[in-house]
């Protein structure tokens, strides 16, 4: 179950805006570094056995920190176990320090005479140091068997935990840590219409293969039976100048989405944005070139992170040597253009623009030539009637 009192009411309707002078709520659904802000309450404690049974998914995603906690115990608790085995066993044939022993006793094993060299012969052998001072006789099959579940034991041990780590830092979440957005979006006019700008950018020069990038809005609604939507999800689809899928992913590039009626902004404005409550959330798939693993990049974005009537500055020149410089100083940085106040202002002012080209059109040609009728001049009537 969701906690519902992480999350405000998220409005996007006409008409619905929050008061003049009311802040926005501080917490978010996605952070600006893709990480979740969500919990779950209540859940039975019979489900928490999925994630034992689940057991690598749940050691791969739990924190460095019990991941080391987790190696330390794993190899300490086995050795100490199987030296109380071989604890058990130089006991029970009396190979022990002030046992007593008769003429022609056969030791099992040599040099274990206490728990701490039974500790330190599990630890030789598990880790296969093998000192030379304490060894097996070979004249007791106990110990035989024991060598060899042990051995076999930290192997097992060896492969998982050396699994884990490497599993730990190939995470392709690793990976989007290269994968940078810019900290505010901007609105204005775009290839003749008011689009939403984003900026993009991989700070690696290897390629995210298949690159596709794709927005959710979030926000709460009512439905026509009274019912309300919390978290509300309304495709936002983004696209650059050479389409949408499978991007060219060298350089930054800027994403932009077209704001028309299909679109769940188009009843902003330059006056109205600043009081909406949603959140735009943007995702960013892609397979990594070098290690052909999967990944996602997650930003999000509410509405007093979105400038109105601005674009993004060039970030993209040629050297004099010849090579293309990215300058990420000017990243996300903005400056200010002619935007219209909102997208109903555009589209009237366009029809506006088209009725009085129209109208001049009209009022420059009276009539229309037609090439297929000539004028021929007639001087002298004639009679061509006879009798």
């Amino acid at each position: 179950m969701v906690s519902l009192s992480s999350f405000r009411m998220f409005q996007l309707l006409p008409g619905h805006t929050q008061p003049a002078g009311h802040r926005s709520r501080k917490t978010r659904l996605v952070t600006k570094d893709g990480h979740c802000n969500i919990e779950f309450g209540n859940i039975e404690y019979s489900n928490h056995f999925a994630y034992l049974v689940d057991f690598w998914t749940t050691f791969v995603e739990i924190r460095w920190r019990f991941v080391l906690l987790l190696f330390v115990a794993t190899f300490t608790g086995s050795w100490f176990v199987f030296s109380l085995l071989w604890f058990w066993i130089a006991k029970s044939n009396g190979d022990l320090t002030g046992q007593n022993r008769t003429d022609g006793h056969v030791r099992c094993m040599d040099n274990v005479n206490s728990l701490t060299s039974a500790f330190l012969y599990s630890l030789e052998t598990q880790t296969t140091i093998g000192y030379g001072g304490r060894a097996l006789t070979g004249h007791c099959a106990a110990t035989v068997a024991l060598i060899v579940v042990q051995s076999l034991v930290g192997v097992f041990i060896n492969c998982f935990m050396c699994g884990i780590i490497l599993a730990k830092i190939s995470l392709p979440k690793k990976r989007a840590k290269t994968v940078t957005f810019s900290n505010t979006a901007m609105i204005c006019l775009k290839k003749g219409s008011l689009c939403l700008l984003i900026r993009v950018a991989n700070l690696r020069k290897t390629l995210l293969i298949g690159s596709q990038i794709y927005g959710k809005l979030l926000r709460t609604t009512t439905i026509p039976d009274g019912e309300t939507i919390i978290l509300d999800q309304v495709d936002v689809d983004f696209m650059v100048d050479a389409g949408k899928d499978n991007l060219f992913f060298i350089c930054p590039l800027t994403l932009y989405h077209v704001i028309n009626r299909s679109s769940p902004f188009y009843e902003l404005s330059a006056d109205t944005l600043p009081q909406q409550d949603f959140e735009l959330v943007v995702f960013l798939d892609g397979t990594a070139e070098s290690t052909s693993s999967s990944c996602q990049v997650r930003t999000s974005y509410v509405p007093q992170e979105i400038q109105w009537g601005h674009t993004f500055l060039p970030i993209i020149s040629r050297t004099k040597t010849g090579k293309y410089l990215v300058d990420f100083s000017n990243f996300s940085r903005s400056v200010r253009i002619s935007t219209p106040h909102c997208v109903h202002c555009f589209e009237t002012d366009a029809d506006q623009r088209k009725h009085n080209n129209h109208s001049k059109e009209s009022q420059q040609k009276m009539g229309i030539d037609n090439l297929g009728f000539q004028v021929v001049d007639i001087h002298d009537p004639v009679d061509v009637t006879k009798m």
